[in-house]
């Protein structure tokens, strides 16, 4: 009997990570129909941005100093320049093309989808700044060439074919709004194709941002490795970056006004539970099982968001959107085997080097022992 409540134990123990991952995704899912809906309130792309970090900052800047301040090493000014273009690429520039996307696209679903090419993007500025080199001989450098190749096809394909519409999602969501408003229908103009493709684009260059914001965060941690201070200064340095460029656009008190309404809840509920619940969430998911496991469950968001964003939004979603986002889907999981297959191949040739060293070693050590016999 205790054996079997151990093992149930042990079996919700092992279900956690995946749960706490699904409601991430949710989260993140629920943001962009919030984004979406501020912004059809006519809420300025730049002043959300800012308004978010503002609450984001407010929230973790007092959370990091209660848990890491007694092991937060000093600030050097090495570090703060780090954490600065942390803010300016991870949080500045990528949320404003991010949601400046949503705009242009007028729809969730494509952003969202093409979100998805951060791994391959990351993969592209390794190169580049060559943190990784291509190794085409072995599996592991072959499988995250192709997945890098196959998502930016998907990408492509999303960008520049629409193909049919499907219609069964985008019929409940009709049905539900007539009922909720007579025989009134929302509906939105779809957006002109030029600027469908520059959001497309937009959204390709937030991961491309995203990229060069993990490149330099990976070097920030290994001399600050304190996680939730980091992120409260990223959101910090990102906040005031944000909130000076749209002064820079708009100074006057109309486009900064908040009240009961969408811009509010918009605007908390993407810094408080965005970035207040869904990051405590992931960093316990990343310490319990890496990196990879968390970013097994990114492909979630998109069926999340292809769902809500049909029903609550009206969107339409058409087959180029579901194929491209399929190849996207596919490349990202290259990519991740192919991280995986790397990991293993580095733990398969370290006993070789090990024992390289080992027979070193016994070379150098053993004519020692014959001078002093």
């Amino acid at each position: 009997m205790g054996t079997r409540v151990g093992g149930v134990g042990g079996v919700l123990e092992g279900a956690r990570p995946a749960a706490a991952m699904v409601v991430v995704e949710l989260i993140f899912s629920a943001l962009q129909i919030f984004i979406k809906l501020a912004l059809d309130d006519g809420m300025d792309v730049r002043v959300l941005v800012a308004y978010r970090l503002m609450f984001g900052a407010a929230f973790l800047c007092p959370v990091a100093f209660l848990i890491e301040r007694k092991k937060r090493p000093p600030l050097t000014v090495k570090v703060v320049t780090g954490l600065f273009l942390c803010g300016l690429f991870g949080i500045t520039i990528n949320q404003n093309l991010l949601v400046l996307a949503i705009k242009l696209t007028n729809s969730t679903t494509i952003v969202t989808a093409l979100s998805n090419l951060t791994p391959q993007s990351t993969f592209i500025v390794a190169i580049l700044s060559r943190m990784e080199t291509l190794k085409l001989k072995k599996a592991s450098g072959r499988a995250k060439l192709t997945g890098t190749l196959v998502g930016l096809g998907g990408a492509m394909l999303l960008t520049f074919y629409k193909g049919p519409e499907i219609r069964f999602l985008h019929n409940l969501a009709r049905t539900r709004l007539s009922h909720a408003h007579g025989n009134h229908q929302l509906l939105r103009p779809p957006p002109a194709e030029g600027s469908r493709i520059l959001g497309s684009f937009l959204a390709i260059a937030s991961c491309f941002s995203f990229a060069i914001w993990l490149t330099i965060q990976a070097k920030v941690g290994q001399v600050y490795p304190c996680h939730y201070s980091i992120a409260a200064m990223v959101c910090l340095f990102g906040a005031v970056q944000s909130t000076l460029l749209a002064l820079c656009m708009h100074r006057d008190s109309e486009h900064w006004r908040l009240g009961l309404n969408i811009r509010l809840y918009s605007s908390a509920y993407a810094g408080l539970v965005a970035s207040g619940s869904a990051f405590p969430l992931m960093s316990w998911c990343l310490r319990k099982k890496g990196p990879l496991y968390v970013a097994m469950f990114g492909p979630l968001i998109v069926v999340f968001v292809a769902v809500m964003s049909s029903i609550v939004l009206d969107e339409t979603l058409h087959i180029g959107i579901v194929l491209g986002a399929v190849l996207i889907v596919a490349g990202l999981y290259m990519v991740l085997w192919g991280k995986a297959r790397e990991e293993d191949e580095h733990e398969a040739d370290a006993p070789k080097l090990v024992s390289q060293d080992e027979e070193l070693g016994k070379e150098s050590v053993t004519p020692a022992r014959n001078v002093e016999t």
